[in-house]
Formats: structure tokens, C-alpha cells, sequence
């Protein structure tokens, strides 16, 4: 018997994506202009946020290798034989399944879209030296044009489709931070508590979305010493009176992130460490009034600077004050170029989406130790900004349990 290399497993109907054939057709448009504009024949994605963006399809690699190739033409999705009929099903457009009989069938798949010879869009920032040269092999191209500042600049402008599913990412959210907030106890683990909210936004994201494909919601709930970094995983540690918590969550929609995070503290707050929370919140409202089309990241990270350093409390900010949502996830995508740091001097735009969300952290041993970090998630409008964050912010509402 000889077995193919690849081929097409249309197995089933097409499944409900989280947008409609037009909404896909019009991204592809934008990138089929900047793929004229620079003169390419096919741009071939490897990244999971470009290859979901442009096609709705969100891959699981477990060491395989997937792609989108799009030319002026077509758009196909490229994935592994163990997936079957599901990579075709959840994405816009055609899908070639490449089989594991040799490991360079992914990229004799690739080469039937592309063909060879041609000038290939590539994600620099993406394909890593041993698959640049296999494309190089294969492909054998005249040439290959970086285009991920491309698509991330198209990508941070969000259509009236994508902030309808990121306010009710934005929803779910909050939906997990009132769990967490009954389940806060003295005497219970950092690991009960977050499971209480993954819980609630895991049901919350099937009743609204009925047709989507569930997974990778989770919360980071930490507590005393365990809340210095913001992205510290849940432990078993046991919640004492007085503790200072970090109430995270971050519901997973479609491959579209949000995220609520809050401060928090069991049952009573000293008044070190209740300073240094208001001055926080302080910062996180200031922020909030800065976010409006015309503001540069740059400068709205400079006022939020001098705030703290007014307050000698500067030296404790741990990295920038917010950044761009859509799909991204903790460990694929970022829209680097809209992030609230010195360095980014992007202008604010209607249509954007931002988080405000200041951080400081006090080391163990010093009054008022711990992390205190407030998050919203704004839509900037065309006159401001729109805080699509329902869950309150602040001591009076958060000193629980």
C-alpha cells in the first residue's frame, strides 16, 4: 500500500466559528492589501494567533507543526493526521491534513499552496532557525518578507465582532471574581479558591456560547507572600486572617483572552499595607482618565510614573501598566506594539482595546508586603474609553471573608 503524504479529510459539516465567513473574508482582505503592498505570492503563518485570527482555527501542536497559507487566492489551514476532521471543521476556508509517515510532509502540504519560486510572507519573530530552512528547501522562495509588525498592527484594531466577544470575556470574568469572593476563607487553600472561579467562568462560557470548543480558562488566586509576581501559579498554601490575595481570572473564549484581577485581603487590612493599596488604586483611576484616542502609550506610562514618584513609590512598579487584548494568550500571541511602557509611542485609536493595570510590589518582611495590582479592560471610543470591567476595585469591597 502507498500512503499519501497529505490530503483533505472533510469529515463532517463545518462547525460555528466565533465569527461569521464575512468577518474572516474581511481580515483576510486587510492582509491580502498588505501582501500586494509588499509584493508577496503567499504568506505562510506558523504562529497560533495569526493562523486563529485569519482562520479560526486554534491549533494543539504537542510537538507538530501547523500553518495557514495564505495566497491571493486561497486560505488553508495545514495540521497533523492525529487531529482529523476537526482542524478542517473549525476553520474558515480549506484544510490539507499532512500525515506522520515522513517528518518532511508538513512541508511538502505547504508547497502544493504555495508553489515554489515565489516571495513568502514569514512571522520572523515565529519560525525558528530549523523550520526557516526547511521552507528554505522546500519552498525555495526568491525571497521572504517579515510581515508580523503587519498583522499585529491589524490585529490591535479591533472589529464591532471582536469587542462584542471580548465584553463578554469581559463578563465572564467578573462572573469568576464573585466566586472567589464567596469562596475566600480563612483556613481554605489558594488551589480551592481558584478552582471555584475556572468552575464558575467554565459554565458561564457554555451557557453563552453554546457551539465553541471549551478550554484553557484558568485562575491565578494567590495569598501572602505567593502574590509578589503576577503570574505565580496556585499553591496549596492555606489562607490566613490578614493575608493579602490576588484575585486573578481569565476566561479563554475561541482563543480570545480576558482578565479581571484584583487585591484582596482576608477579613482585615493593617494600615501599611491599606496605604499602599489606595495609593495603587489611586494609580489605576488615573490611568483609567488617561486612555483616549491621541494618548501615546509612552506618555500615559510617564504620568502613571510620576504618580508613583510623587508618592516615593516608583522603585515597587514591576512592569508596565497594561496592554492590547484579542487573541493572545499566556502562552501564544501578544500585540507588542500596545503595551503601556517608555518604549511604545503608538497612539491611542478608536477600536483599540487596553488593560490599566498598575502593579506594586512590597518585599516580604517590609510593612505593607505583598503585590497590589487593580485590572479593567477598556474600548477606546471615539471621546475616551469604555471600561467593560464589572467587578468592584478597591478595600471597601474587597477586605472579605
Amino acid at each position: 500500500m502507498e500512503r499519501p503524504q497529505h490530503y483533505r479529510f472533510h469529515n463532517g459539516e463545518k462547525a460555528g466559528l466565533p465569527f461569521s465567513d464575512a468577518e474572516y473574508e474581511a481580515r483576510l482582505a486587510g492582509l491580502r492589501a498588505i501582501m500586494a503592498d509588499k509584493g508577496l505570492s503567499a504568506c505562510v503563518f506558523t504562529a497560533m494567533h495569526n493562523i486563529a485570527y485569519y482562520s479560526g482555527f486554534l491549533y494543539c501542536a504537542f510537538g507538530r507543526r501547523y500553518a495557514l497559507v495564505v495566497t491571493a487566492a486561497e486560505s488553508v489551514t495545514i495540521s497533523a493526521g492525529i487531529d482529523a476532521g476537526q482542524p478542517w471543521r473549525r476553520s474558515h476556508g480549506d484544510n490539507i491534513t499532512y500525515t506522520d509517515w515522513s517528518r518532511e510532509n508538513f512541508w511538502d502540504a505547504v508547497k502544493t499552496v504555495t508553489g515554489t519560486g515565489g516571495t513568502i510572507g514569514i512571522e520572523g519573530d515565529h519560525l525558528n532557525i530549523q523550520e526557516m530552512a526547511r521552507l528554505q528547501a522546500f519552498l525555495t522562495p526568491a525571497a521572504t518578507v517579515e510581515v508580523h509588525q503587519d498583522t499585529m498592527r491589524q490585529r490591535m484594531m479591533k472589529s464591532p465582532a471582536e469587542i462584542a466577544l471580548i465584553r463578554a470575556g469581559a463578563a465572564v470574568a467578573d462572573v469568576g471574581g464573585y466566586a472567589i469572593r464567596d469562596a475566600v476563607k480563612a483556613g481554605v487553600r489558594e488551589i480551592d479558591v481558584a478552582m471555584a472561579g475556572r468552575d464558575a467562568m467554565e459554565l458561564e462560557i457554555a451557557r453563552r456560547f453554546p457551539d465553541a470548543e471549551y478550554r484553557d480558562t484558568w485562575v491565578w488566586f494567590q495569598s501572602g507572600l505567593n502574590t509578589d509576581g503576577a503570574h505565580n501559579p496556585v499553591t496549596g498554601r492555606v489562607l490566613q486572617r490578614g493575608d493579602i490575595l490576588s484575585l486573578n481570572t481569565f476566561p479563554m473564549i475561541s482563543g480570545y483572552y480576558t482578565a479581571l484581577e484584583r487585591t484582596m485581603f482576608v477579613e482585615e487590612v493593617d494600615d501599611a499595607s491599606l496605604a499602599i493599596w489606595n495609593a495603587n488604586v489611586g494609580a489605576h483611576e488615573l490611568g483609567i482618565s488617561l486612555l483616549k484616542p491621541g494618548a501615546s502609550c509612552a506618555e500615559v506610562t510617564q504620568q502613571i510614573n510620576a504618580f508613583f514618584a510623587e508618592r516615593d513609590l516608583l522603585q515597587y512598579r514591576t512592569f508596565g501598566y497594561g496592554h492590547s487584548f484579542g487573541v493572545l494568550s499566556h502562552y501564544y500571541g501578544r500585540e507588542a506594539g500596545l503595551e503601556l511602557r517608555e518604549d511604545i509611542d503608538t497612539v491611542l485609536q478608536p477600536g483599540m482595546v487596553i488593560s490599566m493595570e498598575p502593579m506594586l510590589t512590597i518585599a516580604h518582611g517590609q510593612p505593607g508586603a505583598g503585590g497590589y495590582r487593580e485590572h479593567d479592560i477598556l474600548v477606546i471610543t471615539e471621546d475616551g474609553n469604555e471600561n467593560i470591567t464589572g467587578y468592584p476595585y478597591g478595600p471597601e469591597f474587597n477586605v472579605v471573608g
